[in-house]
């Protein structure tokens, strides 16, 4: 049988409801020794004279052990008084005189222990029956520790036990607040009831840390919402603040409680827009569990969600059980409901079961599977990084494609100790189609080639060595890639060696493997010896080292390998490389826009020679060329991978320019522009490619960062000198005023390949509505790529979000999916999750509201 999951669920609210905070301390109601004070006119040894406000009250552990817990005053039955009266303690009372006042219950929401603290009572008018009664009534005020109870009148019935409370009974503590008509409680037992009880909740959050922000102005946070880099600080979040009734609430035991007909919501009291109703809620402090029947989420008097039991935990950790549904459509699927079931293993691992209706192809069974491995590793380090999880995917006769199909992930990493560690990840599917038809969270991994791969890795002081065997799934009829069964790769790095030489070495051996192209083994050795040289605004560091290279080559006699056919099985390459690398900083002080930054230049040199060696008989197993940019420009090899290595005698020429904030040293604005030179012509190649004969390369430039207030750039342009024409060029703008506000406009081309213009957009409308955008128009295709277009309204205590999304990554075969969310503030999102998308599509976008705290809704 399951219940609500309220830790993983993210469903405080429902935990709020059943008041996991509610705890009513009866050391308020359990009172220390103290004499009555008498009237005036008695026969009585004369006191000192009665104040409006009672002494600080001892606890009661400060009374003599022979002393009952509750004794009523010895003395004779005493006049009413028609003043305030005082009880002090009286250090020379014996047992038999004392008194007492009966300590009223804590605020049920506090889990502060009481019992310490002193007890003071006011009332207009206090009396009492020998060893029976004591009665305050007129404006009962008792304070207990920043807790207090307020009532008309207040009875102590020593024989029974028993503190009643009755008229205007109002309970406080600093955070919480609740009042009705009357208050019974027998102390001892912890047994009684409060009438028709009324309460606000005030639980206080804890601060957050506060994303930084990038060159361009945005948080540093993923698509689920997670800080990705800190600021440093923490932000401070509103407390959450609740409300809700009660028929009756039952004390049934220490720590036992029962309330009838409860309501809860996070909303105003005179703007119920949502609430939750429970029929019967038990909370359970010892065992530190709750459960509920006949529970009911309504939204404007509109019953959206029933459950029929819950069981929930009440000291913030998981319990299995139902997660909220989500509800959604697409255009290739149409309606969709998912209802996830939560299942909690153990402290250290958990399941989720999602079946996933989908009316034009049926039911979906999706299971997903965590765990937290017992490790040295896990118990000392951040992050843990001995984990796993494992998601299949399963759809049993797919009423459209008409045959079965499935989708699995297995994710594991694990720290091994003494420098080694191991990964492993493994994806497949069981079609081509499979996401594009179904759109499922395994398509993050990829939708052309899923990687299959095992990897162990060791660490050493100065060296680390890895064996990877990998493999792919091709999707799409794409070219399989090489699968590397195995790869070993080694590297070293010394900068201790004398005369401030530093080594360092590269080295790999990987076997090639594929079902039809050319077989083969190559293995690399790398060894580079530098002298870095360096001041405090110089940089000098010239290397030299030798590139060794061996193959081993096999199945030439293939179809596909006909171009290799005559040459040698076994070639080995040997190429020295040199390098100098050469910068320099500069600052100043300069005034932008009236404020003082620092301004840097940074002019900086790299040549390289490499000669040229013949490699056309050596196959291509995984090398490319690489893209142009200015991680490449400082690079040794224009190619990528490890079976060309292209001639060069060539120096490559940059500067760049920085405005930083003196106070954080955070950059402002930064620009680069550079080139390369060749001496030499191209000899070089890779199949089908062209030799280069100029001397001149294209010449990059960028510019990125904040150019006005609040306003930000991020500009990247390549040139063609030689043609005299662009060959890539982004143009991209920014204006974001504050959270939650934000403009983008970007352009993106590049030569006879793309053309896409891209503006998107979140903005508040009118009357708490905010639009969301997005228009993608390929001007190459000249069709729209990505339409995205949406509403949220902030009512305060909730949010609702309706969003569309057209998405026609080929062309002809676009795809429709409509998300509407229901947000209720600190409580559960019902319906599909559009944040994912929006944050992914509109960069800088913000949630309106205070976000739900719980990581399970930001993955939905």
């Amino acid at each position: 049988m399951g219940g609500l999951a309220l830790a993983l669920a993210g469903m405080p609210a429902i935990a709020a409801v059943g008041l996991p905070l509610l705890r009513v301390d009866p050391a308020l109601l359990s009172g220390a020794p103290a004499s009555a004070r008498s009237a005036p006119g008695n026969a009585q040894p004369a006191t000192p004279a009665s104040s409006s406000r009672a002494a600080p009250m001892p606890p009661a552990s400060a009374a003599p052990a022979a002393a009952p817990a509750l004794s009523a005053p010895a003395a004779p039955v005493q006049e009413p008084s028609t003043r305030a009266a005082e009880w002090p303690a009286s250090a020379d009372m014996t047992p038999g005189q004392a008194g007492s006042v009966p300590r009223l219950p804590t605020t049920p929401f506090s889990r502060t222990d009481k019992t310490a603290a002193p007890t003071t009572v006011t009332a207009d008018r206090i009396e009492g029956i020998n060893e029976q009664e004591v009665v305050a009534e007129g404006n009962v005020l008792v304070e207990r520790g920043g807790d207090t109870l307020r009532a008309d009148r207040l009875v102590y019935r020593q024989l029974d036990d028993e503190a009643e409370a009755t008229g205007n009974v109002r309970l406080t503590s600093p955070n919480t607040t609740m009042s009705g008509p009357r208050l019974k409680m027998r102390l001892e037992a912890s047994t009684g009831e409060f009438e028709k009880p009324e309460y606000t909740i005030r639980h206080p959050r804890p601060p957050v840390p506060e994303p930084a922000l990038t060159l361009l102005g945005l948080p540093a946070m993923d698509e689920s919402g997670n800080v990705v880099v800190q600021s440093g600080r923490m932000l401070e979040r509103p407390p959450v603040t609740g409300s809700g009734s009660a028929a009756k609430l039952e004390f049934r035991g220490k720590d036992r409680y029962r309330l009838s007909e409860s309501t809860f919501s996070t909303c105003a009291p005179g703007q119920r827009d949502w609430e939750i109703y429970v029929d019967t809620l038990d909370l359970d402090y010892v065992h530190e569990e709750g459960s509920g029947r006949h529970a009911t989420v309504r939204f404007k008097d509109v019953p959206l969600l029933y459950l029929p039991w819950m069981k929930f935990s009440l000291n913030n950790q998981r319990k299995s059980g139902f997660l909220p549904p989500t509800i959604g459509s697409t255009s290739k699927s149409g309606f969709e409901v998912t209802a996830p079931w939560y299942w909690n293993i153990a402290p250290n691992m958990d399941a989720t079961l999602t079946p996933r209706l989908m009316t034009r192809r049926g039911v979906q069974l999706n299971g997903e599977f965590r765990y937290l491995l017992d490790t040295e590793a896990n118990r000392t380090q951040a992050g843990m990084p001995d984990k796993g999880q494992v998601r299949i995917e399963y759809l049993p006769g797919d009423r459209l494609a008409d045959r079965d199909r499935y989708g699995y992930a297995l994710i594991h990493t694990q720290n091994l100790g003494h420098g080694f560690s191991a990964s492993l990840n493994v994806n497949g599917v069981s079609d081509d189609n499979y996401f594009s038809d179904l759109s499922t969270r395994i398509s993050q991994v990829s939708q052309g080639n899923l990687l299959r791969q095992g990897v162990l890795n060791y660490a050493g002081p100065w060296y680390a060595a890895s064996l990877n065997l990998q493999a792919f799934q091709t999707l799409q009829n794409l070219a399989k890639p090489y699968q590397r069964l195995p790869q070993l790769t080694g590297s070293a790095f010394r900068y201790d060696l004398p005369y401030g030489l530093a080594f360092n070495l590269n080295a790999e051996y990987v076997n090639f493997d594929h079902p039809t192209n050319v077989l083969g083994k190559r293995t690399i050795v790398y060894p580079q010896l530098s002298l870095p040289l360096a001041t405090a605004a110089l940089t000098l560091t010239p290397k030299i080292g030798v590139h060794v290279t061996h193959y081993e080559l096999a199945g030439l006699n293939r179809p596909a390998a006909a171009t290799f056919r005559t040459v040698p099985t076994s070639q080995n390459r040997a190429l020295p490389i040199f390098s100098l690398d050469g910068s320099a900083a500069l600052e100043r002080n300069t005034d932008w826009f009236g404020k003082t930054l620092m301004q840097t230049l940074e002019p900086r040199a790299y040549y390289v020679f490499i000669p040229k060696r013949d490699q056309k008989q050596i196959p291509v197993f995984d090398s490319g060329i690489a893209d142009f940019n200015f991680a490449q420009m400082f690079s040794e090899n224009r190619y990528a991978g490890g079976d060309r290595i292209g001639d060069a005698n060539e120096l490559t020429l940059a500067v760049t320019s920085r405005l930083i904030d003196p106070a954080s040293g955070a950059d402002l604005l930064r620009a680069t522009i550079g080139t390369r030179h060749y001496f030499t012509d191209q000899s070089v190649t890779l199949p089908g490619e062209k030799a280069r004969t100029d001397r001149a390369a294209d010449i990059l430039a960028t510019l990125a960062g904040q150019v006005l207030p609040r306003t930000y750039a991020d500009v990247g342009w390549q040139y063609n000198p030689r043609d005299g024409r662009t060959e890539r060029l982004t143009l991209g703008g920014r204006y974001r005023p504050e959270a939650g506000k934000v403009l983008n406009v970007a352009y993106r081309y590049s030569r006879d390949l793309l053309g896409q213009i891209d503006v998107s957009a979140q903005w508040p409308l009118f009357g708490g509505w905010h639009g969301v955008g997005r228009y993608n128009y390929s001007t190459k295709e000249r069709r729209v790529i990505e339409t995205i277009g949406g509403l949220e309204y902030d009512a305060g205590c909730w949010v609702g979000r309706f969003v569309v999304q057209r998405l026609a990554t080929i062309a002809e075969q676009p795809t429709t999916a409509l998300f509407f969310q229901l947000e209720l503030n600190d409580f559960s999102r019902i319906g599909s999750n559009p944040l994912q998308l929006l944050r992914r599509s509109i960069p800088g976008y913000g949630v309106i509201n205070q976000p739900t705290a719980d990581p399970v809704f930001a993955e939905n």
